[in-house]
């Protein structure tokens, strides 16, 4: 009786799932991608194919993209719409005027961030045993993970000087690795200014930055000043864009080179 009633559950679950599932933010389509029946989802974000945002570009190909206009999204039919806390307020009204549900996400930045998206993202989806198993992975990759025995001394230094703090998902990925970030201190929870001159005395182990832009303010990012640190241009990327279980491939990366200088002071001070 108790198994009967346990599958009649499942089957109103499945019947309740949304068939027309579309996402207007590049970081519910990290969760939607992996979580989701692919013949649920109608569209995804603008950006979810470009291979410098989405971590899982791969994954999105052949899937229609919407152009994040509430007109666009309303014809596509959709009885679920995925937001971001911060997408266009009109747009947003105007579809929960137009009878659409609308779910929005929270950024977030940290394992917990992640942990209760993931789980909230499959409630929605109708897909509860398809994100437990995805928690399950993430869990265990994190934990998988080979920290440093010393936390080498770090930055992720960004357009214009902007060092980022340990509150924001460029901290936590820091922390994550196994690394101190210089970052911190009063006020500098989610970062501030970090001038040249500062980050010099300050002197980490690793810069962590952006390709250099075309912008002024992106100028700072080639100065011949940073030739004397270890720099890492090809961190920040995709993986570091949205608080989602590809995270974890950047977090692997920064752990791996935060072992290799944690050997390489060990052997110099022998």
């Amino acid at each position: 009786m108790l198994a009967a009633c346990v599958a009649a559950g499942a089957s109103a679950a499945r019947a309740d799932a949304p068939a027309r599932v579309v996402s207007m933010n590049l970081c519910a389509d990290q969760l939607l991608l992996l979580i989701a029946d692919r013949d649920q989802i109608a569209a995804l974000s603008p950006l979810a194919t470009d291979p410098e945002m989405s971590a899982l570009a791969p994954l999105a190909e052949g899937i229609a993209q919407t152009t994040g206009g509430a007109e666009d999204i309303f014809t596509r039919r959709p009885d679920l719409v995925l937001a971001d806390v911060w997408s266009n307020p009109g747009t947003l009204a105007m579809l929960e005027r137009l009878g659409l549900r609308v779910e929005q996400f929270s950024p977030g930045v940290s394992v917990q961030d992640i942990r209760a998206k993931i789980t909230r993202m499959g409630a929605v989806l109708g897909r509860e045993a398809r994100a437990a198993e995805l928690l399950a992975e993430f869990d265990a990759t994190l934990a998988a993970i080979d920290l440093p025995t010393h936390p080498p001394r770090a930055a992720v230094w960004g357009a214009g000087g902007y060092g980022y703090g340990p509150a924001t998902l460029e901290g936590q990925i820091l922390a994550l690795a196994g690394f101190e970030n210089i970052v911190a201190g009063p006020g500098l929870d989610w970062g501030g200014r970090l001038d040249l001159e500062r980050l010099l005395a300050l002197a980490p182990d690793l810069v962590i930055v952006g390709a250099p832009g075309a912008s002024r303010a992106q100028e700072i990012l080639a100065h011949p000043a940073l030739a004397g640190f270890r720099v890492e241009r090809t961190l920040h990327d995709a993986r570091w864009v949205c608080a989602a279980p590809a995270m974890l491939e950047a977090v692997a990366e920064l752990a791996a080179i935060g072992r290799q200088i944690d050997a390489e002071k060990s052997e110099a001070q022998q």
